[in-house]
């Protein structure tokens, strides 16, 4: 399908370089930290040292050294700074977050990996996103930490947004039911992009009940009812969220803190957008180990499996890795900083362990898909899993009000969800991803908690896994690369028309080809190429494909 026109285009909304790998946001329902070890599913590839990439290590004394010079990730030489203490003598934690997790771990036990990033991006008190704008810091654009697609160019959202038209004529053009819902929408660009754009179909403007934006940050909230419905608009409180009225043909919008909260209905078509949204759910993490014969296992305080302590022969047990802090006085040097990451920031606060025995999460998150459970002869000891419960859950929900379920059935399947975000797409695990970002640089996932960005590579084929499996009323299509998607979408005839229009000046000409470039851009590490695109769509026997995925437009 080729884009129609759709009005002269803004140019570029952002110049800056963006990180290795950027990431937007994301409504996270925050829950409480968890008890005991932990945590983080990893897979597929084989790795060992380089492990240390997100500061794997074990807990070891170490006596607190001297600043002393070293150099950056450049060469640049610098000042580096043990770990500090109080005027107490006590150990000074670089956020108040990081005392919080120090406090909490000092109280329960080391903690999953998932329990960690949960806390680093929603806690209510200096959690990434729930406490940024209030603490007067914006993760996002060139001043932030990061620059998301739809802040780099509008032709981005433009594209999704045409690619839902696409789906409601293909889907026989409803009247009315229909809903757009999406998670974790940072500022709100993207669905004022997309709404401004579905604007122009009036038929399908009119046939919009509501639009759900799924935030859980109250001041992210506020940023998007600004943007979306002005300034002056009035905002009402009911048990369903927060209400006002889009400025794009006087919608009503509706926020929520989690998706569960927005009503199910069989007449419903809802079309779901969730960009670099996945990639912010907490993941858990495991490596493989061999067990000798007859050791003696530990066990989790809260293990109900059966109470085998010993084993006859070797054997291959996941283990968790879990969240302790790191020895006082640790500076990058002493914890094994990966080159990959700056050194600008304070040594990390917190570290990997590996559990010594296996834990509630060990036992079954592993066990829950046949690819995880292939690791154990594909790969053997030494194996890194990476798990996301919270994907499973989401696309479960997705699947379920696109093509029903058996609690909720749905006589006609309609509506569809566009996921764009950035993982394996050959169906590999996950593996060693976890990441941190701040100030568009890489850095340790465990410095500076509450100020730092937690990202993980989506799993794209656990989503398609919890997709079908949730509702035989849908299917899956893709990953595909970003820049296929956009490409076949019209993006190149789209940037063409914006340069001939003969409105921009030189140097915006130049801003707009740049944008275009860095959407599509094959290159190693390249946005194009790193991001992928995933479609669920109502089950229809192959007999179609959607556009952007190797489809035809269809008018249905």
């Amino acid at each position: 399908m080729r884009s129609p026109a759709l009005g002269a285009l803004r140019g570029a909304r952002g110049s800056a370089l963006k990180a290795p790998f950027p990431a937007q946001r994301r409504s996270l329902s925050l829950l409480h930290t968890t008890s005991q070890h932990v945590t983080a599913a990893r897979s597929t590839r084989r790795l060992t040292a380089s492990a240390a990439s997100v500061g794997l290590s074990r807990s070891q004394p170490y006596s607190s050294p001297a600043q002393r010079e070293v150099k950056d990730e450049t060469g640049k030489p610098y000042l580096e700074q043990p770990q500090q203490q109080d005027d107490h003598g006590e150990r000074k934690w670089s956020t108040p977050l990081a005392k919080q997790l120090a406090e909490a771990i000092e109280t329960t036990g080391p903690i999953p990996l998932a329990s960690y990033m949960r806390m680093c991006l929603t806690a209510d008190i200096g959690g990434y996103y729930t406490g940024a704008l209030g603490e007067g810091r914006d993760p996002f654009g060139r001043t932030g930490d990061f620059v998301t697609s739809p802040e780099i160019s509008q032709v981005f959202g433009e594209l999704c947004a045409i690619w839902f038209v696409a789906e409601w004529m293909a889907q026989g053009r409803k009247t009315r039911g229909v809903e757009l819902i999406e998670v974790g929408p940072g500022r709100g660009t993207l669905m004022d992009d997309m709404l401004r754009t579905i604007h122009r179909f009036p038929a399908m403007a009119k046939s919009i009940d509501a639009v759900y934006m799924v935030e859980a940050s109250p001041d992210l909230r506020v940023v998007q009812k600004n943007l979306l419905c002005g300034e002056d608009a009035p905002i009402t409180e009911s048990k369903a969220g927060y209400h006002s009225v889009c400025k794009h043909g006087g919608v009503p919008i509706v926020w929520t803190e989690t998706i569960r909260s927005i009503p199910i209905g069989p007449e419903k078509t809802p079309f779901i957008m969730a960009h670099e949204f996945f990639d912010a759910l907490p993941i858990h993490a495991f490596q493989l180990v061999s067990v000798p014969a007859t050791q003696s296992l530990p066990r989790a305080p809260d293990d109900n499996s059966s109470p085998s302590t010993k084993t006859s022969h070797p054997t291959l047990q996941w283990r968790e890795f879990v969240v302790t802090p790191t020895p006082p006085g640790s500076t990058h040097d002493s914890l094994n900083t990966p080159p990959t990451q700056s050194r600008l920031s304070p040594p990390p606060d917190f570290q990997l362990t590996l559990s010594p025995g296996p834990t509630r999460h060990s036992l079954h998150l592993p066990d829950l898909s046949p690819r995880y459970r292939a690791l154990k002869s594909a790969v053997g000891a030494g194996a890194l899993l990476e798990v996301c419960p919270d994907l499973a859950l989401y696309a479960a929900d997705f699947a379920a009000r696109i093509g029903g379920s058996a609690a909720r059935p749905k006589p006609t399947p309609s509506g569809a969800a566009l996921i764009l975000d950035y993982g394996p797409g050959d169906g590999s695990v996950p593996a060693n991803s976890l990441r941190g970002i701040r100030a568009h640089r890489r850095v340790s996932p465990f410095s500076e908690p509450g100020l730092t960005d937690l990202s993980a590579d989506v799993d794209f084929a656990a989503l398609a896994e919890a997709a079908t499996r949730a509702s035989e009323g849908v299917e899956v299509h893709g990953p595909v690369r970003q820049a296929d998607f956009l490409e076949a979408m019209g993006i190149r005839e789209r940037v063409d028309m914006v340069l001939r229009g003969g409105r921009l000046t030189p140097e915006q000409e130049t801003v707009v080809r740049g944008a275009w470039e860095r959407l599509v851009d094959r290159g190693p590490g390249g946005m194009g190429k790193v991001y992928k695109a995933l479609a669920i769509l109502p089950e229809n026997e192959g007999r179609r494909r959607p556009v952007g995925f190797g489809g035809d437009l269809v008018d249905g």
